[in-house]
């Protein structure tokens, strides 16, 4: 696994780069080499922030801890990412044991002009999956919507959650 400690706004300890890559080391048994993990470390209010993004085979994982130390809050972390790894893991052997899939309905939403909007960017590769799969990705993220290009129609879609806790999926017209 490929372990990348920075820092945001504060320097980062030697002896911390190492505990962290020891510690996340652990997870290597969930993945294959390809995975990479990046370790970020911000000061927030008297408080030590972790993040932690573990990436490999397409899938994405995402913790943020708060703590006293930078270690006890990558220690929080690591135990989410653990519940979060399993939790997948679950719902992906569940879904091929059952061999059902779920209906996902398009819904047409009307957004009202507000003025001027505060933009931010974010850019990632887009890889191909089923509406199932990128549920599952929205989920871990934490995130309420999700873009994935179709495995079947190679065309970008999103998939999103509903108010009434149901999913939706956005299809474009062609």
């Amino acid at each position: 696994m490929k372990i990348i400690v920075t820092g945001r706004q504060t320097h980062v300890p030697a002896e911390f780069a190492q505990i962290a890559e020891k510690k996340l080391e652990k997870l290597n048994k969930y993945f294959k080499d390809d995975a990479q993990a990046t370790v970020k470390l911000k000061n927030e209010r008297d408080k030590d922030k972790v993040e932690v993004t573990l990436t490999a085979g397409g899938n994405m994982f995402r913790s943020e801890e708060v703590d006293e130390t930078y270690q006890n809050a990558l220690d929080k972390a690591i135990d989410t990412l653990v519940r979060q790894i399993r939790k997948n893991k679950t719902k992906l052997e569940k879904r091929l044991r059952d061999a059902s899939k779920t209906e996902l309905f398009a819904e047409t939403i009307d957004y009202e002009e507000e003025g001027v909007f505060d933009i931010r960017t974010k850019s990632f590769s887009v890889k191909p999956m089923t509406p199932e799969e990128a549920i599952l990705q929205m989920n871990i993220t934490g995130h309420d919507f999700y873009m994935f290009r179709d495995d079947r129609t190679d065309e970008i879609c999103v998939v999103y959650k509903r108010r009434d806790k149901g999913y939706g999926l956005i299809i474009p017209q062609k």
